[in-house]
């Protein structure tokens, strides 16, 4: 959708770059000089919304997941599947990989709202990850949970930011 809007966004701009370029027949009322100023605010601001454009089809691009090394030696059929995961809310934008992904089981409701519970004891380092303390709970928010696709891991997947800003959360179960 952003794509669209900023290839739109550019042909407007470029006409009115064009239309300032080359300006309009000269009407009567007005100076010379108020249109000169009229075709340089033109040229200016058509400038900057296609600037505007190049920015929104820049971020309109799928997200892909980093990977640091940590899938040297990993199972190629769960790294194709971490690496296939996209977010429920933006399919376009991964869910990152394995360097994000904690296990977090004990999927529930926690003060009415969901969430679950980190219970990953695999090594931090070797997953480029930061630390999370097992027992804590992560809240899940309702648009971050993934059900389209089965999980081979056999345990609850939270995928979250070095901030804990929840990307995804994939239940257990399924293959």
């Amino acid at each position: 959708m952003l794509l669209v809007l900023s290839v739109a966004l550019a042909a407007v701009s470029l006409c009115v770059v064009a239309a300032g370029t080359l300006g309009w027949r000269r009407r009567a009322g007005h100076s010379a000089a108020g249109q000169a100023i009229i075709r340089l605010l033109m040229v200016v601001l058509g400038l900057l919304a296609l600037v505007i454009a190049a920015l929104l089809g820049a971020i309109s691009r799928p997200l892909h997941a980093r990977d640091l090394g940590q899938w040297e030696s990993a199972d190629p059929a769960l790294r194709a599947w971490y690496e296939s995961l996209m977010q429920p809310d933006v399919p376009t934008a991964s869910c990152c990989g394995v360097a994000d992904a904690y296990f977090c089981d004990d999927y529930g409701l926690r003060d009415g709202k969901p969430s679950c519970v980190i219970s990953d004891d695999r090594d931090d380092a070797s997953r480029g990850r930061p630390h999370v303390e097992i027992g804590t709970v992560i809240e899940i928010p309702p648009n971050k949970l993934k059900w389209d696709k089965g999980n081979p891991t056999g345990r609850g997947v939270v995928f979250m930011s070095r901030n804990r800003y929840v990307f995804c959360y994939v239940q257990p179960g399924g293959a």
